[in-house]
């Protein structure tokens, strides 16, 4: 970690400081230990860790499947390779119902001309998280998204609450892994992502 990380439990004299660390271990529904390497580094910015918990609160809250989800933040932890990410949130990812298989071609970060055809690109995977997939390599490789790639993705049945949820999902997510990746937080630059 390139910062050190704040105490755990942090030694706020604030009450507003303190409030935003009640906010956080009430949404990670852990004990007054229980903040993570993440938090630990967000608090730094105490303003910064409120409105990064509420932003990830609402994420978790909406209309996407914990499945898509999961795989979504998955993805981009393994395009970005953000390690720590990809961590804490594969487990997720199996316990909400993606295969082990699916889960292991997200691994696999392809080139711009392979397909699903060439290199098992949807292996494990249903016809919406193969369209899931490929939105999120389009944001996050490029960042502009094809209009085939939209169009293969709302032709799956998402409704627009949906879209939306999952464009900031992996939007959010590719902010986490920079932020993680630049930081090092957790020490884990550099170690393979592994299953």
């Amino acid at each position: 970690m390139r910062l050190t990380y704040v105490a755990n439990p942090p030694r706020f004299t604030s009450v507003q400081d303190q409030a935003v660390v009640n906010r956080i271990l009430e949404r990670r529904a852990r004990g007054p230990n229980g903040l993570g390497q993440l938090d630990r580094t967000l608090l730094h910015s105490p303003v910064l860790a409120d409105g990064w918990n509420s932003f990830f609160g609402a994420i978790r809250k909406g209309a996407l499947e914990g499945s898509t989800r999961e795989l979504v933040i998955c993805r981009v932890a393994a395009l970005n390779n953000a390690p720590y990410e990809w961590m804490h949130h594969a487990p997720l990812a199996i316990q909400e119902g993606i295969t082990e298989i699916g889960l292991k071609g997200l691994l696999t970060i392809e080139d711009e001309e392979s397909t699903a055809v060439d290199n098992d690109y949807g292996a494990g995977l249903t016809e919406l998280q193969i369209a899931v997939k490929r939105y999120t390599d389009a944001m996050t490789k490029h960042v502009a998204v094809p209009q085939g790639i939209y169009e293969g993705l709302v032709s799956q049945g998402l409704t627009e609450q949906q879209v939306v949820e999952l464009t900031a999902t992996i939007a959010g997510y590719n902010c986490v892994s920079r932020f993680l990746v630049a930081l090092d937080v957790g020490e884990m630059n550099g170690k393979p992502i592994q299953l």
